[in-house]
């Protein structure tokens, strides 16, 4: 006779996902934001103003 045991470490599906996204959203704010290439800024400028969020 054997014995199984399991043991896993659980962290909660939501906290990861969010932490996840949330890195991803300040990486792509922190490069668009500091981005010397015109090109790369103007087109996330565009983007937020397509959006509907004004930002001058």
């Amino acid at each position: 006779m054997t014995a199984q045991t399991q043991s896993r470490v659980s962290i909660p599906t939501n906290l990861v996902a969010i932490a996840l996204c949330a890195f991803i959203g300040l990486a792509i704010v922190g490069i668009a934001g500091h981005a010397q290439t015109s090109a790369l800024h103007d087109a996330a400028h565009d983007t937020r103003h397509a959006a509907g969020f004004p930002c001058h």
